[in-house]
């Protein structure tokens, strides 16, 4: 009857220890690092131990009936290191020596390092055959409770006769369900700690995907936003262009009529001007539907660039017989600079070229009304970042009316600039600086902009004149040897220009 006493106090102890374990893990050591938590588990189980010994029976003086053995069953089925059950059992046996070094605690200290030595062997067995967490807890029950009598039995301080005939029949059947039932228990708290884990991954899992909706429907709102401003954006396009292509069919159809009159009272001159009138505004017709054409292309994949050598030195001559009339009719000053240490030629598709720069160059012109529009074709080297290499740039500068911040990240935009105030004041469709921006990407560079409202705005565009260092110092060598005097160096304003690519 004592030793059912004692060893229920046992269970009882261990059961309030394991608790208070698992409340100091949850609130104390829940963020801990990993080899903390498993110290602190191999120091809690021979806690335990030596806790069974303190409320133990006393059969005599020296001699501890206790339940020490059951944190090493439970060790058993948990631990996959075996060295850890050693570990775990010596120190049990060295705990029992707390009590005085005897003849009972020596016998103690090696039945328990016994046990661990034999906890570990099962152990390995248990896992090489690949049984379960029930499984290894049932067989850890059985084998250690087993080992336990027989270890006391003959290496114990008790003689065998009296605990084989007296003892035994009392507490191995009760030690054995004591440690079934504290086994369960903790298995319970095992169960127990788990699902609280899967219940904060799943909280965590949602609120993870609570933010995902949130983020969706975000973007979701701000595409619909998007699709509302296209649609306005197209909706001002097709007005303005119905206008744009109803003034030169207009002029054309009525300048028409008027020669298909065959009026004799017009003389000659005027004959010739209705003809001059008729062909500006066919030419403005054919660039209205080329750049149409062009822009359907780009979007569709199907506009082709041809590269060929472009001589450098003929882009000036080309622009300025261009544009020179229309800066002396607006009475805009225009100048050209070219770099003179640029190579003579550079690989590129020339009519391409020419085409952004005439569309830049007429939104120059377009949006200034006093001051200058000016070129300047330069060389810049960049070593470093996305755009790194040698790139023959070509600013357009102009003191118009400039751009604000929040138009330049969208003037680029196809239909973007067909915004009805601009439109009807200044004319035009809208897509030159979306087909620039598109055939600059073909050509292997890019357009930036800088501008300030009031103040007038900077295109660069930036072509590739090289594509590496190596390269670049090939050009420089090549002018070299050309008879340039001049040595070329690469100095530019890469990364300082603000703006849209």
């Amino acid at each position: 009857m004592d030793f059912c006493k004692i060893f229920l106090g046992n269970t009882a102890l261990l059961i309030a220890a394991a608790y208070l374990a698992n409340l100091v893990y949850k609130y104390g050591l829940a963020r801990a690092s990993k080899h903390v938590k498993y110290t602190c588990s191999v120091l809690l189980i021979i806690f335990c131990g030596w806790l069974s010994m303190v409320f133990g029976y006393k059969l005599s003086e020296n001699v501890i009936f206790d339940l020490r053995f059951i944190p090493l069953i439970i060790a058993t089925a948990a631990y996959a290191e075996p060295v850890t059950l050693v570990i775990i059992g010596v120190g049990i046996g060295l705990a029992r020596l707390t009590f005085g070094v005897n003849e009972a605690s020596i016998a103690g200290l090696f039945n328990l390092c016994m046990l661990g030595a034999a906890a570990a062997l099962l152990n390995m067995w248990m896992r090489r055959k690949g049984f379960g967490l029930v499984t290894r807890g049932f067989l850890a029950i059985l084998v250690l409770n087993v080992l336990n009598a027989i270890d006391i039995a003959f290496l114990g301080v008790i003689p065998s006769g009296y605990y084989f005939e007296t003892i035994m029949p009392v507490t191995l059947p009760l030690s054995l369900l004591l440690s079934l039932v504290f086994s369960l228990i903790l298995r319970d708290f095992q169960l127990e700690a788990a699902r609280t884990i899967q219940l904060k991954q799943s909280n965590v899992l949602l609120s993870a995907q609570a933010e995902e909706l949130h983020q969706a429907k975000r973007v979701l709102e701000e595409r619909a936003k998007e699709l509302a401003r296209s649609s306005r954006y197209k909706t001002e396009f097709l007005a303005n262009m119905s206008h744009e292509l109803r003034t030169p069919l207009n002029s054309i159809i009525n300048f028409a009529e008027l020669i298909s009159e065959n009026d004799n009272s017009r003389t000659k001159e005027e004959m010739a001007e209705y003809g001059e009138i008729i062909h500006q505004s066919g030419q403005e017709l054919l660039r209205i539907i080329n750049d149409i054409l062009d822009l359907s292309k780009v979007e569709a994949g199907r506009l082709e660039i041809t590269h060929e050598e472009m001589n450098i030195s003929e882009i000036p001559q080309l622009l300025q017989m261009h544009f020179e009339l229309v800066a002396q009719k607006e009475e805009i000053g225009f100048t050209i600079k070219l770099d003179p240490s640029l190579p003579l030629t550079f690989r590129t598709d020339p009519s391409r070229v020419q085409q952004i720069l005439r569309n830049l160059l007429s939104n120059a012109f377009k949006f200034t009304h006093r001051g200058k529009v000016s070129l300047v074709i330069r060389s810049e080297h960049n070593r470093e970042g996305k755009h790194a290499g040698c790139w023959i740039v070509f600013d357009v500068q102009d003191t118009g009316i400039g751009i604000s911040s929040p138009q330049q990240r969208r003037i680029f935009e196809a239909f973007a600039q067909a915004d009805g105030s601009i439109s009807r004041r200044y004319g035009g469709t809208g897509l030159g600086l979306s087909i620039s921006r598109d055939l600059a990407h073909l050509l292997g560079g890019f357009i930036r902009v800088e501008s300030k409202v009031g103040k007038g705005s900077c295109f660069s565009l930036y072509l590739p004149l090289a594509s590496g260092v190596e390269e670049c110092a090939a050009v420089e060598i090549r002018l070299s040897a050309d008879g340039v005097e001049q040595k070329t160096t690469f100095q530019g304003r890469a990364g300082t220009v603000p703006g849209l690519e």
